[in-house]
């Protein structure tokens, strides 16, 4: 493919792929963490280590990763010409709207599990379960939107 980002172009997809499956894992684990976080003892000696695992999570692969995917997106979505006024991408526009979102789940699901740590318990069990969903759903349909192109 011929563009800005010429013969590099597959590699950069490549590695947003990679990295979107790191985020996506981390989406789906860290209300798992929180479920059982949130069922330990509070002040037990569990509940340090969930905490400790909640942390490295977040800051070695979830926020790291989301970063990355979002470099590497827009660098390929300004490849397909989403900064220069190409039409017939509505697909990608949807696309962005739904990271969009992720990003959003991403930073309340960080600070939610940072309230936790501080003793603070917002949500039940089943609502962090039924948030554990949100990730998977979002990714199914962006998965459609990217492959399929729908419009």
């Amino acid at each position: 493919m011929i563009g800005w980002l010429g013969n590099a172009y597959l590699w950069v997809k490549a590695a947003h792929l990679v990295f979107v499956i790191f985020w996506m894992a981390g989406l789906f684990m860290l209300p798992r963490f929180l479920v059982y976080h949130q069922e330990a003892a509070p002040g037990s000696a569990e509940a340090a280590l969930w905490v400790e695992r909640e942390q490295k999570l977040r800051s070695i692969i979830l926020t790291p990763a989301m970063m990355i995917v979002w470099v590497l997106g827009l660098a390929l979505a300004a490849q397909l010409g989403l900064f220069s006024g190409v039409t017939g991408l509505g697909w990608l526009h949807t696309k962005l709207l739904l990271v969009l979102g992720l990003t959003g789940y991403h930073g309340y699901i960080t600070g939610y599990s940072k309230k936790l740590a501080a003793g603070k318990q917002a949500l039940t069990g089943r609502q962090l379960r039924l948030l554990n969903e949100v990730p998977g759903v979002a990714a199914a349909i962006i998965v459609v939107l990217a492959i399929v192109q729908p419009f």
